[in-house]
C-alpha cells in the first residue's frame, strides 16, 4: 500500500477510530465507469463530520453559537474503488486540537474492512458575526477530546 502523508502507522491510526456512520452507495453517486464519483467521498466526509459533531454536542439546541467551526481544507485519498450498492463504514476522529482549529481524519472501509478512503480536514473556529478565527473555548475542546 502506498503511504499517506498524514498517516505515520496505518495499523495504529486505524485502531484509534471508534465513531462511524454507515454509508450506502447510491446509483446517483457513481460515474459512467460504474464506480463512485470522486466528489462523492467529500459528501460522505461531510455526513460523517456532521454526525460526529452532533454526537459531540456541537449542535445542541437552545445554545446561541457565538462561534462556528467551518471547513478550511479537505483532502481525500482513494485506495480502492467503490461501487453502487456497496456498504461502507465511514469513521471520523479528531486528530489534533489547536487554539483556533482542529484536524479531523476520516477512514472509509467496505464490508470486508478493506481500506477504500482516507482523508483529513482542518476546521477553523470562526466568530459568527465577524467571520474571523477565534480561540476555541475549553468546553469546545473538551467536546472534541471524547
Amino acid at each position: 500500500m502506498r503511504s499517506v502523508s498524514y498517516i505515520e502507522d496505518m495499523q495504529q491510526w486505524r485502531s484509534e477510530f471508534s465513531f462511524y456512520i454507515p454509508v450506502n452507495i447510491r446509483f446517483s453517486e457513481t460515474d459512467m465507469f460504474g464506480h463512485v464519483n470522486n466528489v462523492s467521498a467529500f459528501i460522505y466526509f461531510e455526513e460523517a463530520r456532521v454526525e460526529f459533531l452532533k454526537e459531540a454536542g456541537f449542535f445542541d439546541s437552545g445554545e446561541k453559537n457565538e462561534s462556528i467551526p467551518i471547513v478550511a481544507d479537505l483532502q481525500c485519498d482513494y485506495h480502492k474503488q467503490i461501487y453502487f450498492d456497496e456498504k461502507l463504514k465511514l469513521y471520523v476522529k479528531v486528530n489534533q486540537i489547536g487554539t483556533t482549529s482542529f484536524d479531523i481524519h476520516y477512514l472509509g472501509v467496505n464490508k470486508d474492512s478493506e481500506l477504500c478512503l482516507t482523508g483529513r480536514g482542518r476546521m477553523v473556529n470562526l466568530d459568527a458575526e465577524s467571520g474571523k478565527p477565534v480561540p476555541m473555548s475549553e468546553k469546545m475542546k473538551a467536546k472534541l477530546s471524547v
